[in-house]
């Protein structure tokens, strides 16, 4: 099977080009990371309980407000939900602090997530899917490209456009609240460079500055060159033969470091000419 590894920044059009490929005629599972990253936090998880006990003392909103429709306790019991946009200003921006409440939050949540990805993965592995996409938004830093047979960045050229589209999305965002979540993040072009680094076949970058539809047409042609590199009926054969799944699997994970330890070559070469 044959894993996708779609990522881009905030604001590039990720989840617009995740959604078609979900769509007729790809039709392909998609493992969404944010979703199962607020599944593991949901009230009554031991994501909740770890956020709440870390952030809680020191963020009085952290958890939505008390309303008629939701008890102190939660409609449940369990607690109230977390109230993201509070969250998110604990841990969005460049300060020290802030780079410090971020690596606590992904400490909670990440482990948690990589879990419920491998389950995920097995489900349609077993139902045979020829592909799979994995829709990690830190594809990269959280080494999920590793097991990536093909990566998709979703990348805009201008900065100003990913700022735009942020804020139109996000109304109730600040300019200043809108940029400390643009930075928090690895530079999409940055991403992009990366991406094309793993050369032809094994990395695509999609440019998104233009339409939806030239989007969709872009996407078709990618997923038709895809296809053909890796058909269905090789799905097949290592679903029947699984030592020869195994061994493509470890393949590719070993392609994949070296293409990473070139990578790392490379950022050491640049800087060094600085």
């Amino acid at each position: 099977m044959l894993f996708i590894g779609l990522t881009g920044s905030i604001a590039t059009g990720k989840s617009t080009v995740s959604s078609i490929l979900a769509s007729p005629p790809h039709s392909l599972p998609i493992i969404d990371a944010d979703i199962l990253a607020r599944k593991v936090v949901e009230p009554g998880t031991s994501g909740y309980n770890a956020i709440v006990k870390y952030f809680g003392p020191t963020t009085p909103d952290l958890l939505v407000p008390v309303t008629e429709k939701m008890p102190a306790d939660g409609v449940d019991g369990k607690g109230r939900p977390l109230n993201r946009p509070a969250l998110g200003k604990r841990v969005f921006g460049t300060s020290e602090e802030r780079v410090k409440d971020r690596s606590v939050l992904n400490g909670i949540v990440h482990p948690a997530v990589r879990t419920a990805v491998y389950k995920a993965i097995l489900r349609n592995y077993l139902k045979g899917s020829w592909a799979v996409v994995l829709d990690v938004p830190l594809l990269f830093e959280s080494g999920w490209d590793k097991l990536s047979g093909v990566v998709m960045v979703v990348a805009v050229k201008e900065p100003k456009v990913q700022m735009q589209r942020l804020m139109e999305r996000d109304p109730h965002l600040s300019r200043e609240d809108a940029q400390n979540r643009v930075l928090s993040q690895t530079d999409v072009r940055l991403k992009a460079r990366r991406c094309e680094a793993r050369g032809k076949g094994k990395g695509v970058v999609v440019w998104n500055d233009g339409s939806k539809e030239e989007l969709k047409t872009t996407i078709d042609a990618l997923l038709k060159e895809i296809k053909g590199n890796s058909p269905p009926w090789w799905n097949w054969i290592c679903l029947l033969c699984p030592p020869l799944g195994v061994a493509a699997g470890a393949w590719v994970y070993w392609q994949n470091i070296n293409i990473n330890k070139r990578w790392r070559e490379m950022e050491m070469d640049e800087k060094a000419k600085l």
